[in-house]
């Protein structure tokens, strides 16, 4: 009986791929959608995510998440260093400034400076140059894409000793670097975060962050714990840092809004019109379904006949939809303004859930017509 629910399925070739490209249509969004929102989400995290030697960052109280600053007194990070619970601590600046090549192209950049010692807080992977060579006098690091805007034509090859004015003060390039793709595409610079106070002007307090970690034995939590003791700062994990970052986006942006339309209209569009399709479907074989009965086919046989036509569109359009995801966004990932925008799993799984549950309950409405159908319908 289910070899010839499915013979009838694919019997109707047109409502069969139909429903197939409605489901797939529907797959598609969603995820893209998701994928996009999440990785613009991502995004806002993405100067935390690059420190990765630091699980501790220290900031004023009330501060609410990485692009909303309020500067600290260069004291402390001593305080912090002190703590018994700390194994180091060290500057970290993050500012704006104008940026402009040689030929008067400019752009609004991300300046990053970064503890002059031990160079803390920078990226790992280098197209050229090297992160030594930021030691050397007005020298900075500058990400791919910023790059590319700031000297259009140049290769990222032929891009060490280019010179660079940030703020009119002269700045040369010994590297270009590739970081976690910024939520605003403007140019991130790195440099000493001595130099970088000389970029942006000087100010009675100047650092942004304090970069910590904890000893060894000791809980982050617990080293978090102690530096908001004893300084009343704010000590927030490099994780609960990053959640506190997006929640802030998402709780004081139109971003999950205008996202949010969007992933519902998806939703419902593929149920409404999967549903259409497969009641249509449905009563174009109403007689088959009476034929069944009159033959002494069970309701409940021909109801899990009608499940299993449902769930194989579902499954074919959900598989389809989602390859179609992954395509686009592997397509697309060398495209730099569209790096880092990918399909997680996750992702991936909560919308093969959410479309088969559309899917199965767009059949429900079918089976009502099964189970009324007459078996003395199929000789009139």
């Amino acid at each position: 009986m289910y070899l010839i629910a499915l013979k009838m399925l694919v019997g109707d070739k047109a409502k069969y791929l139909g429903l197939i490209f409605a489901i797939a249509s529907s797959t598609f969004l969603i995820a893209q959608q998701v994928s996009i929102f999440t990785g613009l989400m991502d995004r806002t995290t993405s100067q935390i995510r690059d420190v990765r030697e630091a699980s501790i960052w220290v900031m004023d109280p009330g501060v609410r998440y990485v692009d909303e600053i309020k500067s600290l007194s260069d004291s402390d990070v001593g305080r912090v260093r002190t703590l018994p619970e700390i194994e180091w601590a060290v500057r970290f600046f993050k500012g704006f400034g104008k940026a402009t090549s040689a030929k008067g192209d400019f752009r609004q950049a991300i300046l990053l400076g970064i503890d002059d010692a031990t160079l803390i807080g920078v990226p790992r992977d280098l197209f050229v140059g090297s992160w030594e060579a930021l030691r050397e006098p007005d020298t900075i690091v500058i990400d791919d894409q910023g790059f590319r805007s700031l000297f259009p034509g140049v290769e990222v090859a032929d891009a060490l000793g280019k010179t660079v004015e940030i703020n009119d003060r002269r700045a040369r390039v010994v590297g270009v670097c590739k970081p976690s793709p910024p939520f605003a595409t403007f140019p991130v610079i790195y440099t000493r975060y001595s130099l970088a106070l000389t970029y942006v002007g000087r100010e009675r307090n100047t650092m942004s962050f304090v970069l910590a970690h904890q000893r060894p034995g000791v809980s982050v939590e617990q080293a978090c714990a102690a530096i908001e003791r004893a300084t009343g700062l704010k000590a927030r994990t490099s994780r609960a840092f990053a959640w506190e970052t997006i929640w802030f986006y998402v709780g004081n942006t139109g971003i999950p809004v205008n996202f949010g339309i969007t992933i519902i209209t998806a939703i419902v569009v593929g149920a409404v019109i999967s549903g259409q399709t497969l009641y249509l479907f449905v009563s174009d074989n109403l007689k088959n379904f009476a034929s069944l009965k009159a033959i002494g086919a069970s309701d409940p046989l021909l109801s899990r006949m009608v499940l299993l036509q449902a769930g194989l569109v579902g499954l074919l359009g959900m598989g389809t939809g989602l390859g179609a995801t992954a395509f686009f966004f592997g397509a697309t990932g060398d495209i730099p303004k569209l790096r880092g925008f990918i399909l997680h799993a996750e992702v991936a799984a909560g919308t093969a859930v959410l479309v088969l549950a559309f899917t199965m309950a767009a059949s429900l409405f079918a089976l009502r017509r099964v189970r009324t159908a007459e078996p003395g319908m199929v000789f009139k």
